[in-house]
C-alpha cells in the first residue's frame, strides 16, 4: 500500500458510516473508535438520511454502500458532491464489478472498496481520501495520475467501436432509478405514471432512455442488470 496514511491529519477526520446493515455498521464503528484520528460522528441505514446528517454533521469522510432503501449509493453520492464538492466519499460493495465502479467515480467517489477489506487498509484509504488521494484496486492515486487512469478505464471498458467512451457510463438519474424500481416490482407504465403523477408518454421517454444508457433491449433486461449492479433496489 501507499505511504499516504502514514501522514496524520492536524485534527481529526470526521467520518459517517451509511449502510444498511447494522452488524456491519457497528463493526465499522468499533474499528474506527481505536483510531486517535479518526471520528466516527454519525451512522444512518438510507441515501436520504445519509445527504441529511452529511448537511448537518458536515463529515470529512462518508463511508457509503453502494446498495441502500430509498436511493443508491451513486446517487447519493452525486447529490453529495453537489452540496459540498469537498467531501470524500468512500464506497463499500459486496461485490466487484468494473462498470459499477465506473459509475460510482464519476458520480464522484474518491474511493471504491470491496466490504471484506481488512481494517487496517480501510483506515489507511480513509486517512489518504481526506488528504484528497484516490484509492481504487489498492492503487493510492494523485488526481493527475487518478484522470489518466479513469480515462484509461472508460475507452478499455466501452470498447474499440463505441464514438464516445464514456455515453454508456453515465449513471442513471433519480427520475430513471425510481421508474426502473417500479418495473422491478411488475409495474406496467400506466401504473407507474400513476404512482409518479406523470404522463404514460414522460415513463415511455424515460424507458427509452433507460434502455439506452444500459445497452439493453427491453425492460426486463435493464431491470435485471440495475438490480446486479445496485442501481436500483427494491424496497423492503
Amino acid at each position: 500500500m501507499s505511504d499516504a496514511g502514514e501522514r496524520r491529519p492536524l485534527k481529526p477526520i470526521s467520518v459517517l458510516i451509511v449502510d444498511d446493515h447494522e452488524l456491519f455498521r457497528d463493526g465499522l464503528q468499533r474499528t474506527l473508535e481505536f483510531e486517535d484520528d479518526i471520528v466516527v460522528v454519525g451512522h444512518c441505514e438510507d441515501g436520504e438520511t445519509a445527504l441529511r446528517h452529511a448537511r448537518e454533521l458536515l463529515p470529512d469522510v462518508i463511508l457509503l454502500d453502494i446498495n441502500l432503501p430509498s436511493m443508491n449509493g451513486i446517487q447519493v453520492t452525486r447529490q453529495l458532491k453537489n452540496d459540498r464538492a469537498n467531501i470524500a466519499v468512500v464506497i463499500l460493495t459486496a461485490y466487484h464489478d468494473m462498470s459499477q465502479v465506473l459509475h460510482a467515480l464519476r458520480a464522484g467517489a474518491m474511493a471504491y472498496c470491496n466490504k471484506d477489506i481488512k481494517p487496517d487498509d480501510l483506515i489507511e484509504t480513509i486517512r489518504a481520501v481526506a488528504q484528497g488521494i484516490h484509492v481504487v484496486e489498492e492503487r493510492f492515486m494523485d488526481e493527475a495520475t487518478y484522470q489518466q487512469w479513469l480515462e484509461y478505464q472508460i475507452k478499455k471498458a466501452a470498447g474499440p467501436y463505441t464514438d464516445d467512451p464514456e455515453e454508456r457510463f453515465v449513471p442513471l438519474s433519480p427520475r430513471e432509478s425510481e421508474i426502473l424500481e417500479f418495473v422491478t416490482r411488475g409495474f406496467s407504465n400506466k401504473e407507474i405514471a400513476a404512482k409518479l403523477g406523470i404522463s404514460q408518454q414522460t415513463v415511455k421517454n424515460h424507458m427509452t432512455s433507460i434502455l439506452n444508457k444500459l445497452n439493453v433491449d427491453d425492460r426486463t433486461q435493464a431491470a435485471v442488470m440495475a438490480l446486479r449492479r445496485g442501481w436500483v433496489r427494491i424496497s423492503k
